[in-house]
């Protein structure tokens, strides 16, 4: 399963991870974000010990979505050392995701 991130724990699981770090922002309401999140799962399996796959409820912890300016969903960022390096809005296929990772590592 993914990480559950929260407002709480983003700055340390996600800015200061010394990973690359995958974050799918999503609602539990949205139907497209259920088509996301078993994908995100997969990868977080896939991935573990190489890079940080996890996932923001935008319900429950908004101050990091507004930060970063998701305003669709699911929205998946990608960080490297801190930074934001990439983004995809929308539903994509799992290997445009694992190639987000993979060019990172």
């Amino acid at each position: 399963m993914a990480l559950e991130i929260t407002d709480a724990s983003f700055e340390q699981v996600v800015l200061k991870s010394d990973k690359p770090v995958l974050v799918d922002f999503w609602a539990a309401w949205c139907g497209p974000c259920r088509m996301v999140g078993p994908i995100i799962d997969e990868l977080s399996n896939e991935y573990d010990g190489k890079a940080v796959v996890g996932k923001v409820d935008v319900d429950a912890h908004q101050e990091f979505a507004a930060k970063y300016g998701v305003r669709n969903i699911p929205t998946v960022l990608v960080f490297k050392d801190g930074e934001l390096v990439d983004r995809k809005v929308g539903v994509s296929p799992k290997q445009v995701y694992a190639e987000a990772i993979d060019t990172l590592l």
